[in-house]
């Protein structure tokens, strides 16, 4: 269809209107405005129409005419995102898929959930408690961000360590296409013949399709979890603690690590009990068998002791190890007590480096003359520095934002990558070109051509333009301090 012929705002609402109840289909923008960016607020745009379906045939109806007008289409969960990802066009629809919100199905024989997009994360364990099952990713924002959105971003959480990262606990999805077909992807086995497109579609960010359905895989509640919290007295020590865990043949639940700024702003809000002398601070869970928590409990103990730790402590009850946690799951609010503003980054490392790029993020802290606060999976390299500045002060976000580019670079020259869970959404776009060549990207839009040929689902995100390619890469922040780690130097000279 040609340009000249799209529909106006009032056309369009008019269109949807006649299968979407007109109340979901939102034209004013005072009521817009709270779709205008997801968790990343940094980054804003009001969308031409919110819609709000209730079926999955008025969705197949809403991708057929904007595909037929040529009408971008961002599909959006609850807006818990951290990298921009669900950020409206100004020319495009917002479609929201929070009327989507039924637990179809507990399966507790074949230890599945089948769900609908808008299902909250945790509200899945605990419609699975009764059946003594839970479902392991557990995104800091599980209260809220929703399954749909989960598989978008491929999110994790505290337990991805042990029972790995969004697409190693998903099944199968149903998936309205660009053209509003309903296809599905994976199914209720543990294996399907031909491409694995179900890890494809798990971590997409919603270019290739709008999933409508899932099913999950549940796992048994253990019979015990235990964690031990250990307080160092430097950052290095705690690092290599956590490789000293591993190295022994241990797979925790979960694996956390906190520096000093997180300590301190978590303990006064959730007053579980941290040491706030501490430089850094790792929290272990351990779950099992009763006898398997307890052997391993002792090991890990016995470990940190070993690896520097001035004090450990262990959990006696349930209570106590939900307290712990709820100082560590609420880390990232807390943060908001001691500084106006925080930009939360996402990176991922290998193991043995996580000390190192914690003091070179330390230095750079220096040069930008911006405090940052540590906390993450240490367990498997995930970082989630908080880059603290105040808006109030001209250039200071401008300033934060390119702190955090140098993270992702410096994450990318360790062997690492620009991402764990957030996804690339806007927010790091021009990294992709940092950590792929022109031929990847090349790629990667040969994968998003064959699903969405024209290019109209969430448009500008995830994927960078070639043409801007070289541009991105040439774009190093100036004046920075050199790293100081022989094997980073000779890897980037290679």
């Amino acid at each position: 269809m040609k340009e000249s012929t799209k529909p106006g705002r009032q056309q369009l609402a008019s269109l949807f209107a006649e299968f979407v109840d007109p109340k979901y289909v939102i034209e004013d923008l005072e009521t817009q405005r709270v779709y205008e960016c997801d968790g990343l607020p940094m980054y804003c745009e009001m969308p031409l129409l919110v819609v709000l379906p209730e079926s999955v045939e008025q969705i197949q109806k809403i991708m057929l005419i904007c595909h037929e007008y040529q009408i971008p289409v961002v599909a959006r969960g609850a807006g818990t995102g951290l990298s921009a990802g669900a950020l409206p066009k100004a020319d495009g629809i917002l479609l929201s898929l929070a009327k989507f919100t039924k637990i179809l199905e507990i399966d507790p024989v074949a230890r599945t959930a089948r769900l609908q997009p808008g299902v909250r994360n945790l509200a899945i364990s605990e419609a699975a408690a009764p059946y003594g099952l839970y479902y392991a990713p557990d995104p800091s924002s599980q209260i809220a961000c929703t399954i749909g959105g989960n598989i978008a971003e491929n999110s994790g959480g505290v337990h991805c360590l042990k029972y790995g990262l969004t697409v190693h606990n998903v099944l199968q999805v149903e998936m309205v296409t660009v053209e509003g077909e309903l296809i599905q992807i994976g199914n209720e086995g543990l294996d399907a013949s031909g491409y694995d497109l179900l890890a494809l579609i798990t971590g997409s960010e919603g270019l290739l399709g709008v999933i409508t359905e899932v099913i999950v895989k549940l796992l048994p509640t253990p019979d015990k979890a235990q964690v031990i919290m250990a307080a160092f007295e430097t950052v290095q020590q705690a690092g290599d603690a956590v490789a000293a865990v591993i190295s022994r043949g241990i797979i925790p639940a979960g694996l956390e690590m906190m520096d000093s700024h997180a300590i301190k702003a978590a303990e006064d809000f959730a007053h579980a009990g941290y040491p706030t002398q501490a430089k850094a601070l790792l929290l272990c869970e351990v779950d099992g068998t009763l006898a398997e928590v307890q052997e391993h409990i002792e090991k890990v103990d016995f470990i940190f002791k070993e690896m520097g730790a001035t004090s450990t402590r262990i959990s006696r009850d349930e209570a106590e190890r939900a307290l712990l946690w709820k100082g560590r799951k609420s880390a990232f609010p807390a943060v908001g007590r001691i500084s106006p503003d925080y930009y939360c980054m996402d990176g991922t490392i290998p193991r043995r480096k996580i000390a190192y790029v914690l003091e070179e993020m330390e230095r750079m802290s220096q040069h930008y003359s911006l405090r940052v606060a540590n906390v993450f999976h240490a367990g498997d390299g995930n970082l989630h520095p908080l880059i603290l500045f105040d808006t109030s002060i001209p250039g200071e976000f401008e300033k934060a934002e390119e702190f955090g580019a140098r993270i992702l670079q410096l994450c990318v020259e360790v062997g690492g990558c620009i991402t764990g869970e957030h996804g690339v959404g806007v927010e790091k776009i021009r990294q992709m070109a940092i950590q792929f060549n022109d031929e990847e990207i090349q790629q990667f839009h040969g994968i998003k051509a064959a699903f969405d040929p024209d290019g109209t689902l969430n448009p500008g995100k995830g994927i960078p333009l070639l043409k801007r390619c070289q541009e991105y890469r040439t774009l190093q922040p100036e004046g920075l301090p050199v790293p100081q780690d022989p094997e980073t130097q000779h890897e980037i000279k290679q």
